[in-house]
């Protein structure tokens, strides 16, 4: 049985390097492992309570929440957004987290990786990210990393998935990701 790895990306520009490292993420999966890019984080209104009630969640925060309770892991791609995480990405987070203690997100391994064009790759983002997905009761990779700066001119005219180093980095995540997704509970 495969793992399954849920992707979420906090760009929604269509020619993200974000969203490009995840179709890599996608493609590099190792062996035992199935990442699958969640599409619809567009769709999916702003977190309120008001509306996260039974009978009246959006369609789009009912179809995340499947997604991420199907899932064994969660890869997090985020760029950086001035000096910290996307609102769409931490708006999956807050829906993920509810009801509060026992949402989706409760006991999740889940990494966070990404590229920005400032010469830290949006390290601030990523810390960020870890600290909302924590709070929010997921189990965070603390020492998996892969924060690459520079993304505009690194990928400009190469494909995540064919930057051999980057592709190396992506996979060894993964393969992290996938470990802690197939260790028994604690009991």
């Amino acid at each position: 049985m495969s793992v399954r790895i849920l992707a979420l990306v906090g760009s929604l520009r269509a020619g993200s390097h974000n969203r490009q490292l995840a179709e890599a993420a996608v493609k590099l999966a190792p062996e035992g492992a199935e990442v699958n890019l969640f599409e619809g984080l567009a769709e999916i209104p702003f977190y309120n309570e008001d509306i996260d009630v039974e009978g009246s969640v959006p369609a789009a925060a009912v179809k995340l929440r499947e997604a991420a309770d199907a899932a064994d892991g969660l890869i997090l791609f985020t760029p950086e957004y001035n000096g910290t995480i996307p609102a769409v990405l931490k708006n999956a987070i807050d829906w993920l987290s509810r009801p509060y203690g026992a949402g989706a997100l409760s006991g999740l391994p889940v990494a966070v990786v990404g590229t920005a064009f400032g010469q830290f790759g949006g390290v601030w983002a990523h810390d960020e990210t870890r600290k909302s997905v924590g709070v929010a009761g997921a189990k965070v990779l603390e020492d998996v990393k892969l924060s690459i700066p520079g993304s505009l001119t690194r990928f400009a005219e190469t494909h995540p998935a064919d930057d051999a180093e980057v592709a190396a980095q992506l996979t060894e995540v993964i393969t992290r990701l996938h470990g802690q997704a197939t260790e028994p509970a604690a009991a």
